[in-house]
């Protein structure tokens, strides 16, 4: 049982009682939460319950509030029409999805602009979305807890950048500590005079001035933010990185270094188009990788993580019931996703309780990721029998779903593979096993092909299935099958045993009890 279980969830197995089909969680449902940017406006509608929610609906759009403010102190005339029309749009989205009310937050822009007030009067007028101006500390916290949602229980320095400012918040076993907020914005560092000789001192000084007050912060540094996430792609496009997936990308000082050396050595328009950068935030990036670089040298973390999550998903976190944000994100996910989507809800727990012998030595980070593909094992039956083993892989290491690095999301992935077929060679995606290694890939293949057979033995979401032992220093695997489970051990599920016994290079015993 883990440090957050009850009894009640202990009764439930290895997996704790779901908590999405409770009337507190089930309220989250359809969750709609706006976001007025210094450079963008965006609406995201979070769907379903479960602890990792899926984005229903996520649309962005660059209106640059906060350009030219540092000349003119006001909003920017063409950004306040813009985002008025998106937020006109939101509204009406928000009304068709049933998300209720918007949850509409505006940042630095709106809260620093003479005409701030008088734009909030104007949507409120326009559109019934209450605009909340939240200060610099309190975005800081919002962008900390959208890291928790996804991170549970993490320590570090949350760092969010947007258009005319950036957050530096702590997280300390998943509570947020010390907050500040600061004027290292691109767009204000854009339009700042002096030059770069000018820019790069008061980077330096301000970085200074928050590391004075904020003290050593050397574990993970948290990247939030469409300037941070355009840097990690520009150093996926230099590095060669083989999965374009933003969310726990890693960089190292050393990478960042080396990535503004990259950055100034290139064609900017040219790096934006191999990168798949926009062209709004590229022009952004020249500035943002300085106080980047500042704040690594700095600081000196001992990694840096980029997050998807920052307040958008910091908002939802606000609203969830604390048993719900006590939860793994991702089995909340995959638990979610079996009780949508799969044939028999509830057999992905019979499966690792079965499955379980062969994994007695795994320490609880890959514990976690053998429960999460037992749950998803059987989610993607609807696709065509030629492509499912590609799509499990495809859906796993791409989709949605917090607490993953992106070596976990392979593993994951390989085993989902292994459930539908035998082979991995000559797959789209043999690019990516370099991210694991050889051992771990031969135990997702383990895992998988175990699914794969327990799989055939599908009785009832509370069958017993019998049991395995496995005897590692012998190389010898005994099935005992239970009178139930004996009579599904045909042709076919014999053979995918016996495939399982060949990737764990064992011999094997079975034993059939009767009746």
């Amino acid at each position: 049982m883990d440090g957050n279980s009850t009894p009640a969830q202990e009764d439930s197995g290895p997996f704790g009682r779901p908590l999405f089909d409770k009337p507190s969680a089930r309220a989250l449902s359809r969750v709609g939460v706006v976001d007025v940017g210094s450079n963008s406006v965006r609406l995201v509608v979070f769907d379903g319950a479960a602890r990792s929610p899926a984005y229903f609906f996520n649309e962005k759009i660059m209106c640059g509030l906060g350009a030219g403010m540092s000349e003119t102190g006001r909003l920017n005339p063409e950004g306040r029409v813009r985002a008025l029309n998106a937020l006109k749009r939101f509204k009406l989205l928000g009304d068709g999805m049933g998300t209720g009310p918007l949850t509409a937050v505006a940042t630095a822009a709106v809260r620093d602009a003479e005409d701030g007030a008088e734009f909030r009067a104007e949507v409120e007028r326009e559109t019934g979305i209450r605009l909340w101006v939240i200060d610099g500390r309190e975005e800081a916290r919002l962008s900390a807890q959208g890291v928790l949602l996804g991170w549970p229980g993490s320590y570090g320095l949350v760092c969010d950048i947007g258009g005319s400012s950036m957050e530096l918040a702590e997280i300390n076993g998943g509570t947020v500590g010390k907050r500040m907020s600061c004027s290292l914005g691109p767009l204000k560092l854009r339009d700042m005079k002096g030059g770069r000789k000018a820019r790069k001192a008061l980077i330096a000084d301000t970085v200074a001035r928050l590391r004075k007050e904020l003290g050593e912060q050397k574990n993970r540094l948290f990247l939030v933010g469409g300037s941070w996430r355009a840097i990690a792609r520009i150093d996926m496009e230099r590095r060669g990185y083989p999965l374009q997936v933003l969310h726990e990308y890693r960089m190292t000082p050393k990478a960042v270094r080396a990535t503004a050396k990259y950055i100034a050595a290139n064609d900017l328009e040219e790096l934006r188009n191999r990168a798949g950068v926009s062209a709004a935030r590229a022009a952004l990036v020249p500035y943002a990788i300085d106080v980047l670089r500042e704040v690594v040298r700095t600081f000196k973390p001992r990694d840096i993580a980029v997050s998807s999550y920052g307040i958008r998903e910091g908002l939802l976190y606000e609203q969830m019931p604390q048993q719900l944000r006590d939860r793994d994100p991702l089995i909340e996910a995959c638990r979610f996703a079996e009780a949508k989507d799969a044939r028999l809800p509830g057999f992905g727990r019979v499966i690792y309780e079965f499955i379980e012998p062969l994994f007695k030595s795994a320490k609880p980070d890959r514990r976690r990721i053998i429960k999460a593909a037992c749950l998803l094992h059987d989610v993607s039956w609807r696709s065509h029998p030629d492509y499912r083993a590609e799509d499990c892989f495809d859906n796993a290491t791409r989709a949605n779903l917090g607490g993953l690095k992106h070596s976990e999301r392979i593993y994951l992935g390989l085993a989902l593979l292994h459930r539908y077929s035998n082979k991995r060679e000559g797959s789209r995606f043999e690019d990516l096993y370099e991210l694991i290694s050889e051992q771990d890939a031969t135990e997702a293949e383990v895992l998988g092909k175990a699914m794969r057979f327990a799989a055939m033995l599908w009785l009832r979401s509370d069958a017993k299935l019998g049991n395995l032992r496995w005897y590692p220093k012998k190389r010898k695997l005994e099935l005992y099958l239970s009178p139930e489970a004996a009579a599904l051990f045909g042709e076919v599920a014999e053979a995918r045993f016996m495939s399982l016994v060949e990737a764990l290079g064992a011999e094997a015993s079975i034993h059939t009890a009767r009746a």
